[in-house]
């Protein structure tokens, strides 16, 4: 087998007989292609730097509200923009959702939730417990 090394001392690339297998070495660390068979090393420190680093774990990231209504299970409808010319472009038709302070009876208190115009008028009419309850809601957590 030959081996040919590039002229930094950081990279060297040798041919592998077996492409699958991934194999160690005690001075560098190899990464091992599964489609041609060349092994690329890094030097130990910089195989040690990947390793140690962690990922940005997702509860670092912003939480963004979702324009759904919990209640409804209303969601944005992809519907066409049509122009004079009649040509259509994709546009997204938002639900119409409000903050809302809802007296809740079974709690005693104000609940503010986020929904829609049509869960506002089902709560009116079936009222809140039964509403949430339908949706599967647990209103004691907010």
């Amino acid at each position: 087998m030959a081996t040919m090394a590039t002229q930094g001392p950081w990279l060297k690339i040798a041919s592998v007989s077996q492409p699958k297998s991934v194999a160690k070495s005690t001075e560098l660390g190899f990464l091992t292609s599964q489609l041609s068979g060349v092994r690329i090393s890094h030097g130990y420190s910089d195989v040690i730097n990947r390793i140690a680093l962690p990922s940005v774990p997702s509860l670092l990231q912003p939480v963004v509200a979702r324009r759904i209504c919990p209640f409804t299970g209303k969601k944005a409808n992809r519907a066409n923009k049509v122009s004079f010319s009649n040509h259509k472009t994709k546009k997204l038709q938002f639900v119409n959702l409000q903050y809302k302070k809802v007296w809740w009876e079974a709690g005693k208190r104000f609940v503010k939730l986020r929904l829609s115009t049509k869960a506002l008028k089902t709560i009116e009419k079936n009222g809140l417990d039964a509403v949430a309850k339908k949706a599967g809601i647990d209103l004691r957590k907010k």
